[in-house]
């Protein structure tokens, strides 16, 4: 007999109870997901951040993130590419990562004339350079400028009750006035996760939604 998501779920949830781990499944009804809209921001490494900042500095966090563990910090800088025109007061992310990261928009790659790759966040290999301006320095960075791709986050949980694993690729509904159907869509499971799809500003205003709006899975 072939068992339901819903029944592995049930299955993986009991299992990891007997061994005195809990894992909770945030997955709504009818294969929901809410939206988190990711706006330009840089994540930095601790040689960068004291090259921008001064030595010693620390980040300041400010608001927590939906991502556990994740946070915007007060602190905000000044990207510069080819075209020298300037986009200001990018928000810096915290914790500190162990390479600099500056994600932007395809609207912004136009701004600042540069060339970013569509990748996974992490993923910055061969990506575009980009300048940062900091009050007390500036960090040329020769590759590490990207658009983040459509991706979901999900706990293990999440994963078998949509029955998808890390790394495989989902097609998405936006269902509203100007609804439409995103292909190829990232899923990255983690424990430490909870679900929600990343989108950029570029994706939000295209199809007019916003944080905590609700996109679906769709199950082909």
């Amino acid at each position: 007999m072939e068992l339901s998501n819903a029944q592995i779920a049930e299955l993986v949830k009991k299992v990891l109870a007997n061994i005195g781990e809990e894992v909770v499944s945030s997955a709504p009804s009818g294969n929901e997901v809410p939206v988190g809209v990711s706006n330009r921001h840089i994540h930095l490494n601790k040689t960068d951040l004291e090259t921008l900042f001064g030595a010693g500095y620390e980040l300041t966090p400010m608001k927590d993130l939906s991502q556990p563990g994740q946070y915007a910090c007060k602190e905000t800088l000044t990207l510069i590419g080819p075209a020298m025109r300037p986009i200001e007061n990018v928000r810096v992310l915290g914790p500190l990562r162990s390479k600099s990261q500056v994600e932007i928009s395809a609207t912004d790659s136009y701004v600042l004339k540069v060339k970013p790759p569509v990748r996974e966040s992490g993923n910055i290999a061969g990506s575009a350079p980009v300048t940062i301006i900091g009050p007390k320095g500036v960090v040329q960075l020769k590759e590490g400028c990207i658009v983040a791709n459509r991706h979901i986050h999900m706990s293990p949980a999440d994963g078998v009750a949509f029955g998808v694993k890390d790394g495989d690729t989902v097609t998405v509904d936006v269902v509203g006035k100007r609804r439409t159907r995103w292909y190829d869509v990232q899923v990255r499971v983690h424990p430490d996760f909870r679900l929600e799809m990343h989108i950029d500003t570029d994706d939000a205003n295209a199809v007019g939604i916003g944080n905590g709006a609700k996109v679906k899975v769709v199950k082909e």
